[in-house]
């Protein structure tokens, strides 16, 4: 990422801002929010998904943090605490051989079709968000089917969110959810570092220092959206961003084959 003009750098720094916002705001879709923006920028994953990782680390630690702090203040409110441990382990069982199989998926694929299968994988979560009809689940066999195709995708690519919530979001408490899904990232994504650093990727560490800030302000935005998000239901905002979403996907899959 050192042959890139001013106008690319500044365009990427946006988006991780929009990463840390849709991050802390949502509880998750720091990659698959962010990831097809960026490979219009620059058509190689492999780039910024350690990038990525290295933000779920820190963010998901500061916010599984934040949430401990606000559950000793106030352990009414909090109603048996800020992390659902119980069903985290039980479904990290489930997950664990899918993420590994991704990973290796991820080190093996040429970076076409990886890029064409993130793609793929953001526009049915986009069309999704536009239908108002989000991933959801309600089946035991349902449930353990999107969390191993949840971890697999983690694996691939770190934007198996959507899939591991649909299951989350009707198991977790509502004030535990954000919570909780931040220590199975942390998790998840320590697993994806571990296999980056034995494969010897390029963790572009120099571009850390400018991208954190970027992403910490975002972060600030997104708390506040947070908050209000509890309160509140807002389908307008799913549906335009799920709209914007397929656009960008497709126009990254024209120009991966050719065709832009």
């Amino acid at each position: 990422m050192t042959d890139l003009l001013g106008w690319q750098y500044a365009l990427i720094g946006l988006i991780f801002v929009w990463s840390g916002f849709v991050r802390s705001g949502l509880g998750f879709g720091g990659a698959v929010l962010s990831l097809p923006f960026l490979l219009l920028i620059l058509d190689e994953p492999l780039v910024f998904l350690p990038l990525i990782a290295v933000h779920l680390l820190v963010f998901s630690s500061l916010i599984a943090w934040q949430g401990y702090r606000r559950n000793r203040r106030e352990p009414a409110a909090a109603g048996g605490g800020n992390i659902d441990w119980v069903y985290l382990k039980s479904s990290l069982k489930v997950m664990i051989i899918p993420k590994l199989v991704g990973v290796f998926g991820l080190l093996t694929l040429p970076g076409d079709i990886m890029t064409s299968i993130i793609f793929a994988i953001v526009i049915v979560y986009a069309v999704g968000y536009v239908l108002d009809r989000p991933f959801r689940s309600n089946n035991p066999y349902v449930d353990k089917l999107f969390l191993i195709l949840g971890g697999y995708v983690s694996g691939t690519s770190l934007i198996g969110a959507p899939l591991i919530v649909a299951v989350y979001g009707t198991h977790v408490a509502r004030h535990q959810l954000r919570d909780t899904l931040f220590v199975l990232w942390f998790i998840l994504v320590v697993i994806k570092m571990t296999s980056f650093l034995i494969a010897g990727v390029d963790l572009q560490l120099i571009h850390h220092l400018w991208l954190l800030p970027c992403a910490f302000v975002g972060h600030l935005i997104g708390e506040r959206f947070h908050r209000t998000l509890l309160k509140s239901e807002t389908p307008l905002f799913f549906r335009v961003l799920g709209g914007v979403l397929i656009l960008v996907s497709l126009m990254g899959m024209a120009r991966t084959f050719g065709l832009l």
